[in-house]
């Protein structure tokens, strides 16, 4: 994933009893397809090069089970370890906060959620009947990642959709190949965290 078009775009599949997605580049290449394996008391991600699912690039496990503030440390296929997302308990309750942690256990990146409203009025209409199917097109919370200057330099944005099923991520600053990787496979598993959340 290192050589990415963007924008990328995550689109969930919604015939499927587990929550996956697949991740295509701007000229519509598969670039990983995202399985989170079911009934899991810890999460456990697998992160394949495509639908076919023959080939493992990346896990992504948490730290310990069930917990508001549980991290996830991403894998290379050698096993080797690649940074880590760990959400900011309390402070994620109102708007969705995240640390993106490299290798070599240092801060390197937040994720915010921009508008903490969108998702309170998605999560409160979307209980109602007939209105509930139609807030995948009326709210559309975006996530910018920030650099330790506080320097926005990638968004990721829900598109209108029928059951808020895409997203795409975009670019916005040049960052190096490996903090690019890191920073999509911490959006792969904070999306599934807060797809799950409303």
């Amino acid at each position: 994933m290192k050589e990415l078009q963007f924008p990328v775009k995550f689109v969930f599949n919604i015939t499927t009893l587990s929550n996956d997605f697949t991740a295509k580049d701007a000229s519509g290449n598969t670039v990983a397809y995202v399985k989170q394996k079911m009934f899991k008391l810890k999460e456990d991600i697998a992160i394949y090069e495509d639908e076919k699912k023959s080939k493992v690039n990346f896990k992504i496990k948490a730290d310990k089970w069930i917990d508001f503030s549980a991290a996830y440390s991403f894998s290379d296929s050698s096993g080797q370890e690649t940074g880590k997302i760990a959400r900011k308990g309390w402070a994620s309750l109102w708007k969705a906060e995240y640390e993106l942690i490299d290798q070599n256990q240092k801060l390197q990146y937040h994720i915010r959620e921009e508008n903490g409203w969108i998702k309170v009025l998605d999560s409160v209409l979307g209980q109602i009947p007939i209105l509930g199917m139609l807030t995948g097109y009326l709210f559309n919370p975006s996530y910018k990642v920030a650099d330790l200057n506080d320097e926005t330099v990638i968004r990721l944005k829900k598109e209108p959709s029928f059951f808020g099923r895409r997203f795409q991520v975009s670019k916005l600053k040049d960052i190096d190949a490996d903090d690019q990787e890191r920073v999509i496979l911490g959006l792969m598993m904070m999306i599934l965290l807060e797809r799950r959340r409303g």
